[in-house]
Parts: C-alpha cells; structure tokens; sequence
C-alpha cells in the first residue's frame, strides 16, 4: 500500500522528532547533573519527579520509534532498550552521575511501555491491515 505525500511527510516528521528526543535523552543522561533538564528543582516529591521523567521520556521515545518503524519492532526494541542500557553504563565517566540497574530498568520499562502503546494504538486504527 502506498502512503500519500502528506502521509510520507508526518513519517518523516516522527521519525525526525524520534531521533531528536534520543539525542536529547543522550544529553540529558550524560551531562553533568548541573545542566542535566528537570521537571522540579527539588523538595518531596523529587524522587516522584525523577522517576517520571525516567519512564516518561522512554516511553515517549519507544512510542515515536515504533510509529516511525512499525515493521521493525527487533530494530526498536533494541534501539530503546540497548540506549537506555548503554547510558547508564555510560554514566560511569561522567563525574558527577552514577550507573544503578534499577534506573536502567525504569527506562526499559518506560521504552517497551511506549513500544507496546504504539502498537496498541496502531492496531486500534487499522493500521498494516490489508483491504478486502
């Protein structure tokens, strides 16, 4: 099935968005925790906040992937989890942060949360289905 132009081009705006939020995230996650963007400076809820930002903003990159690549869910899959993975061992390096497991895993989680929304939604509109 061929895609309209102005269909072809909200593809390509999502899949520019997509990249772009990743890039923002490899920011975020390895600079130092000064520059680092947050929702709260501080106070009770900072650990609510912080987790949100965590899941949110994989979950927002797993949902932009898979509507970029609907057919390639290995492909996302592993872009979302494996850069979610990889930062955080990135982490290491940058002075003032720290790797832990547990915040590798809020962002796989909040990745294959987004994945399993945008497949959801795709299958809600039809889309892939063939015509009869």
């Amino acid at each position: 099935m061929k895609r309209s132009a102005s269909s072809d081009i909200v593809h390509k705006l999502i899949a520019a968005a997509a990249w772009a939020l990743l890039a923002f995230i490899i920011y975020a996650t390895l600079t130092s925790i000064e520059k680092r963007p947050e929702l709260t400076d501080g106070g009770l809820y900072k650990a609510f906040f912080t987790l949100l930002e965590r899941i949110g903003a994989y979950g927002v990159l797993g949902l932009l992937f898979y509507f970029s690549y609907p057919r390639r869910v290995l492909f996302v899959s592993l872009l979302v989890s494996g850069s979610a993975a990889i930062l955080e061992i990135l982490q290491i390096f940058v002075p003032d942060r720290d790797a832990r497991v547990l915040d590798a895993l809020e962002k796989v989680a909040g990745g294959v949360a987004g994945i399993l929304a945008a497949k959801a939604i795709l299958a809600l509109i039809g889309y892939g289905r063939r015509k009869a």
